[in-house]
């Protein structure tokens, strides 16, 4: 029987502003504005008990009460591009503790990410349940390697691995496995984030999720191949 005290929210922050694809977060993929696939996803996550859309932009706020989330009012000085994300969580978690008490566990969805799973969630907050870290994040197995492949330019112009450790690395299948860090999801217990400032202040564990449902939408480069990846499943796993 499971515990049906731990209360769990999925929180999505959403500016109004984006330099690299402007309103970007409302923008329709394929007949769909963008952060209602995070929301929908959450929704269908059967241990997450609310939603929250925190956002400075009112057409943003009326798509997420549209898609059945709750909104929270970002203020302006936290939907800048220099202010943290962090700091957005922080308050976020104070608006939620402030109306509905304190909770256990706190999963951010990122709008960018529209091809995650239900299971990519679910995966996480297991993954947080079953250990002893502060916050479980989504990674990717990474194309290039500090260890084999990846180089850094010197003082002088010429260029060096940039782990000068790996010279023995002679091979990619030697070389240890490092990820990429994705926006498919957080998972991260509330004080940690309240009491902390950045996401490696504590143990951090990780799940990892395949490159096609890792894409981040920054640009119209990314939104089109998500459409493209979106138009031939029809229907993601």
């Amino acid at each position: 029987m499971g515990d049906q005290t731990v209360t769990q929210y999925a929180f999505i922050f959403a500016r109004g502003g984006s330099k690299g694809l402007p309103r970007k977060n409302c923008k329709n993929l394929l007949g769909t504005p963008l952060i209602v696939y995070s929301i929908e996803t959450a929704l269908n996550v059967v241990n997450i008990d609310k939603v929250f859309v925190s956002t400075d932009d009112p057409e943003i706020a009326a798509i997420a009460l549209a898609a059945d989330a709750e909104v929270i009012e970002r203020p302006k000085h936290l939907a800048t591009d220099e202010s943290p994300e962090w700091l957005s969580w922080q308050h976020a978690i104070n608006w939620v503790t402030s109306k509905y008490g304190e909770f256990e566990q706190f999963i951010s969805l990122p709008a960018t990410s529209p091809l995650r799973s239900v299971q990519d969630v679910e995966s996480a907050m297991e993954k947080l349940n079953r250990s002893s870290a502060d916050i479980c994040i989504s990674t990717t197995p990474a194309n290039r390697s500090p260890y084999f492949n990846m180089i850094k330019e010197t003082a002088t112009g010429n260029v060096e691995l940039v782990n000068t450790n790996s010279t023995s690395v002679f091979r990619r299948q030697d070389a240890p496995q490092v990820y990429d860090i994705t926006t498919v999801v957080y998972v991260a217990k509330p004080n940690y984030i309240l009491k902390n400032n950045s996401l490696f202040d504590g143990q951090v564990t990780h799940i990892t999720v395949p490159k096609e449902r890792a894409i981040d939408i920054d640009d119209i480069y990314d939104f089109k191949l998500a459409e493209v990846i979106l138009s031939s499943k029809g229907q993601l796993c």
